[in-house]
């Protein structure tokens, strides 16, 4: 970061296709959050895509109608210079590839939370988690003291998004938003998708103009994403901290930065300090009733344990019942095909992790893994 801005040249008027070489995986971070922008952005699971090259068209935005209004708005509310946003954007790519990915499957395939654990509850990030927390157990217990947010669970997110930084995704950060900006495919929410990217975009250029970031030096994810926790622009500018003060946020090449800026999310999205993320539910038929009779696919607590135990259903965990009465819960389901359908009691700390990705595979698969590294660090 803090690189100083290049001067930005024009290239030729003639529109021509081109294919750049990708240099890695690109990894497809996607999620929002139904209250508001996550640092990763929309998909019920991550999908990692092995690209290795990519269709683009570089002279698409210089007069591209959209991206000029986009220019516009730009220079009247935020100050840019014209001459600087226009000589950016007549360097910026449309990528054919970025459009493809961040379409839905053709042929959607049914859930399987057992396929989706597997691949992240696995030997290679379970070992990775494991050097990455012996590198940075200063740090990690440092952000836990702070931020309130147990260090597994730290681990366990940034080991699924990126493997501990090994993942970051090889797009041009300027290419993708753009291209989803400006060229949405045509489906039935491209509207709100869209608008969505278009403030992505704001933010993008803002956050590099308030780091003295050279706007295409950033890569990420084919959506967007950036770095070792896969912030998107939003999040990364009202999130992300410089926590190893060094002057500046680097969450691209500070594992510091990186940690210290997931423990401010997760506290600033209400992280309860002590408290669980899930509850097993017991396994006999009453209690399976009401679990399936309650499962409403929301990610927020909408009843109480007393609700959920005065219909039948029993906590399989040494708790005061009682006690925890009143306790907020949402019950998690995790369907897998030809399989009997697994539910959890979620609590507060369970909806928070569905702030950084709203899926409920997502947010077990990042608890789960946590603990796992924690079981292998002992």
């Amino acid at each position: 970061m803090n690189e100083k801005q290049r001067t930005p040249r024009r290239p030729s008027h003639r529109r021509t296709s081109h294919r750049r070489t990708l240099l890695g995986a690109a990894l497809g971070a996607a999620a929002m959050g139904l209250s508001g922008l996550s640092p990763t952005l929309l998909a019920a699971g991550k999908r990692r895509v092995s690209v290795r090259e990519e269709e683009i068209d570089p002279g698409r935005y210089q007069n591209h109608p959209q991206a000029r209004a986009f220019i516009d708005d730009m220079v009247a509310r935020n100050g840019f210079a014209r001459a600087d946003i226009e000589g950016w954007f007549a360097q910026t790519a449309y990528s054919a590839t970025v459009a493809r990915l961040i379409m839905p499957p053709t042929t959607p395939g049914k859930k399987s939370w057992r396929a989706y654990r597997s691949r992240f509850i696995e030997p290679i990030r379970i070992n990775a988690g494991v050097r990455f927390w012996q590198q940075n157990r200063e740090t990690l217990r440092r952000a836990e003291a702070e931020f309130g947010v147990p260090a597994s669970v730290i681990v366990g997110i940034i080991g699924v998004e990126t493997i501990y930084g090994r993942d970051m995704g090889s797009f041009r950060v300027m290419d993708s938003l753009s291209t989803l900006a400006f060229d949405y495919p045509d489906t039935p929410n491209r509207d709100a998708r869209t608008k969505l990217f278009r403030d992505q975009l704001a933010d993008y250029l803002l956050w590099c103009r308030d780091t003295r970031t050279d706007v295409f030096s950033v890569t990420g994810s084919y959506a967007g994403a950036i770095g070792i926790p896969q912030f998107m622009p939003t999040s990364l500018r009202e999130y992300a901290i410089d926590y190893d003060n060094d002057g500046h946020i680097d969450l691209r090449n500070s594992p510091v930065d990186a940690i210290g800026s997931v423990g401010r999310f997760l506290q600033l999205h209400g992280w309860e300090q002590g408290r669980p993320v899930v509850w097993r539910i017991a396994g006999d038929d009453g209690s399976r009733g009401v679990a399936i009779a309650a499962a409403d696919g929301e990610p927020w607590p909408t009843r109480t344990l007393n609700q959920l135990t005065r219909a039948g259903l029993r906590v399989d965990e040494p708790i005061d019942t009682a006690r925890e009465g009143e306790t907020g819960v949402l019950v998690v389901d995790l369907p897998t095909p030809n399989q009997p359908t697994e539910y959890m009691i979620g609590l507060r700390n369970f909806y928070v992790l569905t702030r950084y990705n709203r899926s409920f595979f997502y947010a077990l698969a990042v608890y789960q893994l946590g603990e796992a590294v924690k079981a292998a660090m002992a």
